[in-house]
C-alpha cells in the first residue's frame, strides 16, 4: 500500500553469488538510483549516451531507508511511495541488473530467487528491529574473508550523515527518531547482537530466518 514501509529481500538462484565485482555493485547502486522513476528509464546506456548530468528524481517510486548488498543476496527497508511503485521498483532493478550480470559473466536464465519477498511492517517495534537489521545485515553472517569485499551497506551513510542511497528526508527522520547517528548505530549493533546469540552467526548458505517471521 502507499504510504507503508516494507521490508524487501532476495537472493540469488541456488544460494549463488549476485556480486562477484566492485562493478557489479556499481551496476547495481547506478540501477537502484535511476530505476527508481515513475517515469521509467529504457537503460542505462541509453541514459549514459545522452551525457546529460543526472538530477535528483522528481517522481520516486519508493524511499529507501535501509539497504546491505551481501555477496548473494540483499535487504532494503522501503517505503511505497507510488500504486504498486515497489513491484514496479524491483521489477525494473532486477530484470535490469540479469540482463547486465548474465552478459557480463556469459551465463543465461534467472539470477533472483523469484521475484521477491516482501513483508510489510506493522508497527514501531518491528520497524526498529527491522531497521536495525537491514542496515547492518552483513554482521549477521559468517562472510568469508575472500568475499569482504563485496558487502554494501546504508550504515556508512548513517553513520557519515551523508545519504546517497538512502532517501534524505527517510534518512535525516530515523536520525532524529534515536536522536543522532551515534544512538542509531549502537540500536543496530545491540539488535545484530542480539540475533547472533539466538541464532549464532549463520553461513551465507544457510536459509535466513527473518526477524520477527517464523521459520519458512
Amino acid at each position: 500500500m502507499t504510504g507503508e514501509y516494507y521490508h524487501i529481500y532476495n537472493r540469488g538462484v541456488d544460494k549463488r553469488d549476485i556480486f562477484r565485482t566492485k562493478k557489479d555493485f556499481d551496476r547495481f547502486i547506478e540501477s537502484m538510483r535511476e530505476f527508481n522513476n515513475i517515469e521509467g528509464i529504457v537503460s542505462l546506456a541509453n541514459l549514459r549516451k545522452t551525457e546529460i548530468e543526472l538530477k535528483p528524481l522528481s517522481r520516486p517510486q519508493v524511499a529507501v531507508l535501509a539497504y546491505c548488498l551481501n555477496p548473494n543476496h540483499f535487504h532494503f527497508v522501503l517505503k511505497q511511495l507510488a500504486d504498486n511503485g515497489i513491484s514496479k521498483f524491483m521489477q525494473k532493478l532486477q530484470g535490469g541488473y540479469t540482463y547486465y550480470f548474465n552478459l557480463k559473466h556469459s551465463r543465461s536464465g534467472s539470477l533472483f530467487q523469484g521475484t521477491f519477498k516482501s513483508q510489510i511492517i506493522k508497527n514501531e517495534n518491528y520497524f526498529n528491529k527491522i531497521i536495525a537489521y537491514t542496515n547492518k545485515n552483513y554482521k549477521v553472517h559468517d562472510i568469508p574473508k575472500n568475499k569482504s569485499n563485496l558487502v554494501y551497506a546504508s550504515d556508512q551513510e548513517y553513520e557519515n550523515n551523508s545519504f546517497k542511497i538512502v532517501t534524505k528526508t527517510e534518512g535525516k527522520r530515523i536520525l532524529k527518531i534515536f536522536h543522532g547517528g551515534k544512538n542509531f548505530k549502537k540500536h543496530c549493533e545491540e539488535i545484530v547482537t542480539i540475533i547472533r546469540k539466538e541464532r549464532g552467526k549463520q553461513s551465507l548458505l544457510e536459509e535466513e530466518n527473518l526477524p520477527g517471521i517464523a521459520p519458512r
